[in-house]
């Protein structure tokens, strides 16, 4: 890890920044980040939640300390999205399988784009449609676009793996996964 985040007080504006963002991926992974119950409470204690796709917030802010990252890269957007997050965030992480490998995301890559918007079209759209966000030529795991910091796998990865993760970094150290979770967990 290239950064230690610490607080020493309660003061919301005080307390390390954390944020969630939800790429190309079908939010298991923050549905396990609920999962956490009680010790999500908690941990909020400790840090001030200032982006996440379960918050309000519509805009991704600077200096965050720490940011999980879920889903695939996909689309230009996503490539948009994760391009300004890292150059706003200490520590990145790719949580979850869709993240660190682009996982099931990663399926469509052999059709190519056309055939996809083809079959979501049912062959009638001969451009891709405005609903669409505009394709990637491939989904690919953020690594393979931005640095990087920590890479948790699972599909989802389990609650108490996500607490371990955050506990563990708010504490300035880097976590031992090897024993909890491994892909497909």
């Amino acid at each position: 890890m290239s950064s230690t985040i610490t607080s020493n007080t309660n003061d919301v504006g005080t307390l390390p920044k954390l944020a969630t963002v939800w790429l190309d991926g079908c939010s298991g992974c923050h549905m396990s980040l609920l999962d956490m119950d009680h010790r999500l409470l908690t941990l909020l204690e400790k840090v001030n939640l200032v982006y996440s796709p379960l918050v309000d917030q519509k805009h991704f802010p600077d200096d965050v300390d720490i940011t999980l990252v879920e889903g695939a890269i996909s689309s230009e957007a996503d490539l948009e999205k994760i391009l300004m997050v890292r150059e706003r965030t200490k520590i990145l992480v790719s949580l979850g399988d869709c993240a660190v490998t682009a996982n099931v995301p990663s399926l469509r890559n052999p059709l190519g784009v056309n055939a996809i918007l083809e079959r979501v079209s049912d062959g009638a759209l001969p451009k891709q449609p405005d609903t669409v966000p505009l394709l990637c030529a491939h989904a690919r795991p953020v690594h393979t676009v931005v640095k990087v910091d920590l890479f948790v796998p699972g599909c989802p990865p389990s609650a108490d793996t996500i607490h371990l993760v955050l506990t563990e970094l708010l504490a300035g150290r880097t976590p031992d996964l090897h024993a909890i979770t491994r892909f497909g967990l």
